[in-house]
C-alpha cells in the first residue's frame, strides 16, 4: 500500500494547491505528473483521477459529508476537508477499492500530514458514510430543482438558474453529464507531416486507439496513450491538439490563398495553426489544378500563399505560440506580442480575416477544467462581457471591406455570446451576421463552444 499512499499524498497536495491556494486544476495536475513521469500508467492513471474526480464530483461530495459529520465541510482545516473528499470520491467511485482501504489510509495520511488528534474523526466520518452511502438521498426534484441539478452534478447553483432560462432540461442534463465524463483527447492531422492514414497506423504501432470524427475531417480522438509527451508521433509535430469544437473558427472562417489573418488572441496557437495549414492546403490544391490544366497562354500567376499573424498579450503566451509553430513546420504564420485593448493602426482595414477567441468564462470547459465552476461568479462574467466588447470594437478596425470577424468563445452563456453578438450589430452597422452557433458539450465526443461568424459590407 506504499505506493497508494503516496499516490494519494500527491492528490491532497494537488487538491490543497486548487482548493486552498488556488491555483489552476489543469495546471496543478500536470505540474505533479511531469515532476514524477518515472509513475507507471497504472500510477498516474489512480493519481489523475483521484484529483479530477474529486473536483469534478466536490458539490455532491460536500453535500454527503455535511449529513454524516457534525462538523460541516466549510468548517473543516482544509488539510481534513481535502482527506475526507478524496475518501468519499473513493467510497462512491472506485469500486476497485475495499471500503476498508479507503478509511485505513485516510487515517493514516492524516496522522501523517500531524493531525493525529484529528486520525479518530477521519476514521469515523468516513466509516459512517461507508455503510450508508446508498441510503444518500439528493435534494427533491420537485420542490427545489436548482438544488436538485446542484447537487447531482456538482454544479454551482446560479449557473443552474442561468442554463434553466436558456435551455431544455434534457439539453441540460445532457451537456451536465458530459461534463461528468472524462473527455477525449482530440487531434488534428498535421498535413505537412502526414496523412490521415499515415497517422493513424503510426499511432496504432504506438498503441494508441484512435477513432475519427465523422463530421470533420482530420480531427482523430486518441484513447488508451500514457503521456501523450513521450509519442514519436507527437515529438515529431504529425498532429495538434485541439477540440473538434474549436476547429469550427478555421472551417467556418474559410481562408482563401493570399489572404492575412490577424488572430488577436492566439496562445497556445491552435486557431492560427488550423488556418494557416488550410491556407497552404488551399496553394496546393491550387499548384495542383494549374499543373493539371498546363501552360496558358501568356504568364500564368503563382499561388500565393496568404500570412497569418498570431498575436497575444504576454511574452509567456508568445512562447506557446512559437513553439506550436516550430513545430508545425509552416511557413506562413508569425506570433507577436500585442494587446488587443490597444489600437494598432498599422492594421486598420488590412486583414480578411480577424479572430477574436477572447477570454471568457470557460463554461463549455468543464469537463476538462472542472475548477472553473467553483471560480467563475456572475460579477466576474459581467466584467468579462465588457472586456469582450472593448477588444471587438478595437479589433473589427482592423476587418478590410468585405473581410471577415470570427468572434469566439469556449463558454456557454448567452451574455458573453448571443449578448455580444447583438450589442455588435447595434453599435457597427458596417458588419452583417452570417451566422453563429452555441455548440453544447457532448459526451465523448466535444466541448462547449460559440462562434459568429461576421462580415464587413
Amino acid at each position: 500500500m506504499t505506493t497508494e499512499v503516496n499516490l494519494r499524498e500527491m492528490a491532497l497536495e494537488a487538491l490543497l494547491a486548487v482548493t486552498r491556494d488556488h491555483g489552476y486544476s489543469h495546471t496543478v495536475i500536470r505540474g505533479m505528473m511531469d515532476k514524477y513521469q518515472y509513475l507507471g500508467k497504472h500510477e498516474r492513471s489512480f493519481f489523475k483521477r483521484l484529483c479530477e474526480g474529486t473536483l469534478e464530483h466536490m458539490i455532491w461530495i460536500d453535500y454527503v459529508i455535511d449529513q454524516f459529520s457534525k462538523i460541516k465541510v466549510n468548517k473543516m482545516k482544509p488539510q481534513i476537508r481535502c482527506i475526507l473528499r478524496i475518501g468519499v470520491y473513493e467510497l462512491n467511485f472506485m469500486d476497485a477499492i475495499p471500503p476498508s482501504a479507503t478509511c485505513n489510509e485516510a487515517v493514516k495520511l492524516a496522522r501523517k500530514r500531524g493531525f493525529h488528534n484529528l486520525s479518530g474523526f477521519v476514521n469515523g466520518v468516513l466509516r459512517n458514510i461507508s455503510r450508508n452511502l446508498g441510503d444518500v438521498s439528493l435534494p427533491d426534484a420537485k420542490k427545489d430543482p436548482v438544488q436538485y441539478f446542484s447537487v447531482k452534478y456538482s454544479m454551482p447553483e446560479w449557473i443552474i438558474e442561468m442554463w434553466r432560462e436558456a435551455y431544455t432540461q434534457q439539453q441540460m442534463e445532457e451537456f451536465l453529464e458530459a461534463f461528468l465524463t472524462e473527455p477525449p483527447t482530440c487531434v488534428r492531422v498535421n498535413p505537412l507531416k502526414a496523412t490521415k492514414e499515415e497517422l493513424k497506423r503510426e499511432l496504432a504501432m504506438e498503441g494508441v486507439t484512435v477513432r475519427e470524427d465523422e463530421d470533420v475531417e482530420g480531427a482523430l480522438y486518441l484513447e488508451g496513450y500514457d503521456f501523450l509527451g513521450r509519442l514519436a508521433s507527437f515529438q515529431a509535430g504529425k498532429f495538434y491538439v485541439q477540440d473538434v469544437s474549436s476547429m469550427q473558427v478555421a472551417l467556418w472562417a474559410q481562408p482563401k490563398p493570399g489572404d492575412y489573418i490577424l488572430d488577436v488572441c492566439a496562445a497556445p496557437g491552435g486557431k492560427s495553426i488550423h488556418l494557416a495549414q488550410m491556407l497552404w492546403q488551399a496553394q496546393e490544391r491550387q499548384k495542383n489544378a494549374q499543373e493539371i490544366a498546363g501552360p496558358k497562354i501568356g504568364s500564368r500567376q503563382a499561388a500565393v500563399l496568404g500570412m497569418v499573424e498570431a498575436r497575444d498579450l504576454t511574452e509567456y503566451k508568445v512562447s506557446l505560440i512559437q513553439e506550436n509553430i516550430n513545430s508545425s513546420g509552416l511557413a506562413n504564420i508569425r506570433a507577436r506580442q500585442a494587446d488587443a485593448r490597444i489600437l494598432d493602426g498599422t492594421q486598420v482595414g488590412k486583414a480578411d480575416i480577424v479572430v477574436a477567441d477572447l477570454p471568457c468564462s470557460g463554461l463549455g470547459v468543464l469537463g476538462r477544467k472542472a475548477d472553473i465552476k467553483y471560480r467563475v461568479t456572475l460579477e466576474g462574467c459581467h466584467e468579462l462581457c465588457g472586456l469582450q466588447r472593448e477588444i471587438l470594437h478595437t479589433v473589427q478596425q482592423y476587418v478590410k471591406p468585405q473581410g471577415i470577424l470570427m468572434y469566439s468563445t469556449c463558454t456557454i452563456n448567452r451574455m458573453e455570446n448571443e449578448g455580444n453578438v447583438e450589442w455588435f450589430l447595434g453599435g457597427h452597422p458596417d458588419f452583417r451576421l452570417v451566422g453563429q452557433q452555441q455548440i453544447l458539450p457532448v459526451k465523448g465526443k466535444n466541448d462547449g463552444f460559440f462562434l459568429a461568424k461576421l462580415k464587413k459590407q
